[in-house]
């Protein structure tokens, strides 16, 4: 493939190349000497699973394993122990080794859904981060300044506000930025809020003498919300692992601008093909639940197989097409917020129970379904993003439709 083909397949969905020329400098180098770029990203293992937020990287990697280079998938067992900083507002709670050990294993397990093992390099940063004595630490603390430390937005803002900044946090920028010296990165990937970190490295580099790696950021991917970066801690996410008609159901649940977001982020599909798609939905010629349907089928597939995502399809259609809900249901439309808003509020909203007090008591005794599945926390708040169904009893139906 020609470099600027490459560079075609790279750009897709990226936010920013720094610095592009030189990414097109180092592609025609590779080509001419037959030696692949080392592309790294790295993944802290802070929680035991993998969600679709974390496949925008993924996606980004294989397509340069598709274009020959070397791959390095990097876990972040040795600063995982620390927490990235990044977009706190307070210091994070330390992991120990076991829980760290305990996640990235499972990370291993994951990321071989997307990449190629035969061509992925698995790293581990406690090869050399544990190797570093307290002289080796302090060196690398030399190289960087308090004041460009707090040019970081997250740091800056808690200085400002006089909230506590741990030395320690100070200390993971430099590490990560290290981890490219010690794997001379030619390029390295990460999502918008680690640019700090990621050019941090580039200047690292340049200081150990080595050529400075390309950053490459990715977007932040949206939860089902619409509105925040796809979270456990918000319950707006989608884990790779989860049940195929959970995964198929949580897709058919989000807003037709999320989906055309999706797609291109996730999905094989070329832009080309995508744009019609988007072209289709705009003219009508291409039903929104038929698009989210292929999306859903083509996630599915990645994790759980075309057998499992033809069935997910199946048992959807069968619980809101099937007839098994009235073609005559009441239909509400209510603002997408972003937030949250509760199940027993929607329940009087959409005129299925007089109160919040009596949707309260319908859930309790076991009476309310929400997308076909039954519902037993009476607390229960849903994103205020995509359709639900709302069933109460056997046959009083609503569909709510957050736009």
């Amino acid at each position: 493939m020609s470099v600027a083909d490459q560079m075609a397949l790279i750009k897709r969905g990226a936010v920013e190349i720094l610095v592009e020329k030189e990414l097109e400098e180092k592609l025609e180098k590779s080509a001419k000497t037959g030696v692949p770029l080392k592309v790294k990203a790295g993944f802290d293992p802070t929680a035991p699973d993998l969600h679709l937020g974390h496949t925008v990287l993924l996606h980004k990697m294989r397509q340069f394993q598709q274009l020959g280079h070397e791959v390095i998938f990097l876990i972040g067992d040795f600063t995982g122990m620390i927490g990235d900083p990044t977009g706190k507002s307070e210091t994070r709670k330390a992991l120990s080794r076991e829980d760290v050990l305990r996640n990235a294993e499972t990370y291993k397990e994951q990321v071989f859904k997307i990449l190629d093992p035969e061509k992925t390099r698995v790293a581990f940063n406690s090869e050399w981060l544990a190797k570093l004595d307290a002289g080796g630490m302090i060196g690398l603390a030399a190289k960087y300044t308090v004041a460009r430390m707090l040019e970081r937005d997250d740091f800056g803002k808690r200085f400002a506000n006089q909230l506590p900044i741990s030395i320690h946090e100070f200390l993971y920028p430099l590490i990560q930025g290290y981890d490219s010296v010690a794997l001379q990165a030619d390029v390295e990937l990460g999502g918008t809020d680690q640019k700090f970190n990621l050019l941090v490295g580039r200047e690292l580099q340049r200081e150990w003498g080595q050529t400075p790696q390309t950053v490459i950021t990715m977007p932040l991917l949206e939860g089902l919300d619409g509105v925040n970066k796809m979270s456990k801690s918000l319950g707006n996410y989608i884990g790779i692992n989860e049940p195929a008609d959970e995964i198929f159901g949580k897709i058919m649940s989000i807003s037709d601008e999320l989906m055309l977001r999706y797609y291109e982020l996730l999905s094989d599909l070329s832009m080309a093909e995508i744009d019609g798609i988007r072209t289709g939905i705009r003219d009508g010629s291409v039903h929104p639940m038929e698009a989210k349907k292929q999306l859903g089928r083509e996630v599915v597939a990645r994790y759980h197989g075309a057998t499992a995502a033809s069935d997910a399809e199946e048992h959807f259609v069968k619980r809101f097409r099937d007839n098994q809900t009235p073609d005559e249901m009441p239909e509400l439309t209510l603002a997408a917020t972003g937030e949250k808003v509760a199940l027993c509020r929607l329940l009087a909203e959409a005129g299925l129970v007089k109160s919040n007090s009596e949707g309260r008591r319908a859930v309790q005794q076991g009476g309310v379904k929400v997308n076909g599945e039954k519902v037993s926390d009476e607390s229960l708040e849903l994103a205020a993003t995509g359709v639900y169904v709302i069933q109460f009893g056997k046959r009083r139906f609503a569909r709510i439709t957050f736009a």
